[in-house]
This record gives structure tokens, sequence and C-alpha cells, in this order.
């Protein structure tokens, strides 16, 4: 077992603990007092935290729904699931509750309290609403460009492509619709004070979802939004099992001849998102250690799995 991070995973954890703490200050100064919903599990502890009147802080509400969810996700898809998942909703938690001031010790933080904060929930609603949803997609963003994940639905949405073969993208979406339906629901339920009817509120959850994503796209994707892999390997079958079942992505294998070893080989090439990138890695380097991988920049994909460059 490997007791010692390398540079790489030291910088890797440093870019996930950042972006989880840009999504902590979207959520818990900009989102929750607006009683604006982003989905998810953080949506879920929101909306615990409207019925019970604020005694149940989001942050905890939301790590310890994420408790089960984890060990979940680690029962179906094993070891590579990874710590960083099990960190990442753990961090994040942590400073939502921090920036609210709802950690003991720490109560006079409650940056939501600020006079910005305050004047923008008054004054300029649809700012504050926008200002959440870029906090929480460039931090989100962040933690999936450096391979990490605040756990939640996508843990959900992993385990129903596996069980049910649903899209994992059409996955998330439905969990999310369903989140912001049910913290709508508690919110009129506890008739909370407020300016705005409960469903104006709804309708801007959706858009804040459709915002927050796109930025997320933008951070992962940059200019280039593909990578294609060609790897040969003395494995290649093994890999390319595990390309389709765990990414579900799919391969093709190409008859060669290594001409310095002179010796007649499959190599496969695959085509995955960024977001898969560091997984694809992760599966080449536990199958086959000595693999050689050549990875380029794909600038547009047309086919299935695959979004159209707008």
């Amino acid at each position: 077992m490997k007791k010692y991070l390398n540079r790489t995973e030291v910088k890797e954890y440093a870019a996930i603990t950042i972006g989880a703490i840009i999504m902590s200050l979207g959520i818990g100064v900009f989102l929750v007092d607006a009683k604006v919903v982003p989905g998810g599990i953080s949506g879920i502890g929101m909306a615990i935290y409207y019925l019970t009147d604020g005694l149940v802080p989001v942050g905890l509400s939301a790590w310890i729904l994420n408790i089960p969810l984890y060990f979940w996700g680690v029962k179906e898809f094993g070891k590579r699931f990874g710590i960083r998942t099990f960190y990442g909703f753990s961090v994040n938690a942590i400073f939502i509750d921090f920036f609210r001031g709802d950690i003991p010790g720490f109560e006079f933080i409650r940056l939501q309290d600020s006079a910005t904060v305050q004047n923008l929930l008054v004054n300029d609603f649809l700012f504050m609403v926008l200002i959440g949803a870029a906090l929480l997609g460039v931090g989100l963003g962040i933690v999936f460009k450096f391979q990490g994940t605040t756990g939640g639905t996508d843990i959900v949405a992993a385990i129903m492509h596996k069980k049910l073969h649903m899209k994992q993208g059409m996955a998330i979406l439905l969990i999310d619709i369903v989140v912001i339906l049910i913290a709508g629901i508690a919110i009129e339920y506890k008739s909370l004070p407020m300016d705005k009817p409960t469903l104006m509120l709804v309708l801007y959850s959706l858009f804040f979802g459709v915002v927050s994503a796109r930025i997320i796209d933008i951070i992962l994707d940059g200019f280039d939004y593909a990578r294609q892999a060609y790897i040969v390997s003395d494995k290649s079958d093994e890999i390319a099992k595990q390309i389709m079942s765990s990414l579900s992505r799919g391969a093709t294998a190409i008859k060669t001849r290594g001409l310095y070893k002179d010796i007649d080989r499959e190599m496969i090439t695959t085509i995955v998102t960024l977001r898969e990138l560091g997984k694809l890695t992760e599966i080449i380097k536990e199958i086959d250690p000595d693999a050689f991988v050549v990875i380029n920049n794909v600038h547009e994909v047309l086919g299935e799995g695959f979004r159209r460059r707008i």
C-alpha cells in the first residue's frame, strides 16, 4: 500500500480542495438564503435545513447523506472508486457550514450576512443566483478536471447506469429535478418568509442548473473537449472490456506490428471526454502499468455519447 502521495497527487488534491471550497461559497453564501436549490445531495441538505428551521446545517446533513452513497459506490465499483470522493464531499460539506457560521467556535463567520450579499438578495436577486451558479460551476469543474468528485448524484447516476443502463447525464438530470421539486415542496410547506413565489424559485433553480452545467463544460473542455487514446498493450482485450464496461465508451482494435520487436498485436483506440480521461489512465495503469499510451486532443466528435460543438 502506498504511504505517501507523489507531487502530482498533491497538486491534484490541492486543486480538489480549492474546487470544493469554491463550491461551498456558492452554495452556503449565495444559494441557501436565496432558496435556490442546486439539486443533488446539497439540494436535499438545503431541504432538510428549511424543514428543520435551520437546526440541521446544510453541510452536515449533506455529509451524512453522502456516507451511505459512498459505501454503496465502493461496493458497486470497488477500490477504484477512490478516496477522492470521500475527500471531495467532506471538504465541500465542512466549508459550507464554515462559511455560514454553523460550526461551533466559528459562529462569527456568517458570510451570508455581509452587506454585499444582503444587498444582492434584496435588490439584485438574479445576479446573486448567477454568482452562485458561477461559483458552483467553476468549483465542480475544477474538482472534475483533477479526477475528483463530490459524490451525491454522481454516485447514484453511475449506479443507475450500471443497473438500468441509463445514460449518466440523463440520470443526473432526473435526480436533480426530483431534488429541486422536493426542496420546493419543503419551502412551500414551511411557508418560509420570502418575496418570491415558490414556483419562481423552482424555475430559478432549473435555470441555475443550466448555467452551472455550462460553466462546468467550459472548465473541463477548454478548446478541445475530448481526447483520443491509442493503447498498445499485451492485455488489450482486458483493457478494452474495462473501457466499455466502466466508461461505457466504444473501443476499436487495430491490427499492428511493432517493428522494434517484430511482434503482431492489437492496438486499442478510444475517445473519451476530459472528465473520463483520468479514469481511463487509471484503468490502463491498473491492468498493464507497462502499456504504451498516446493521447491526442480532439476538437469535435460526432456520434452517440458526445455532444455537438456549438
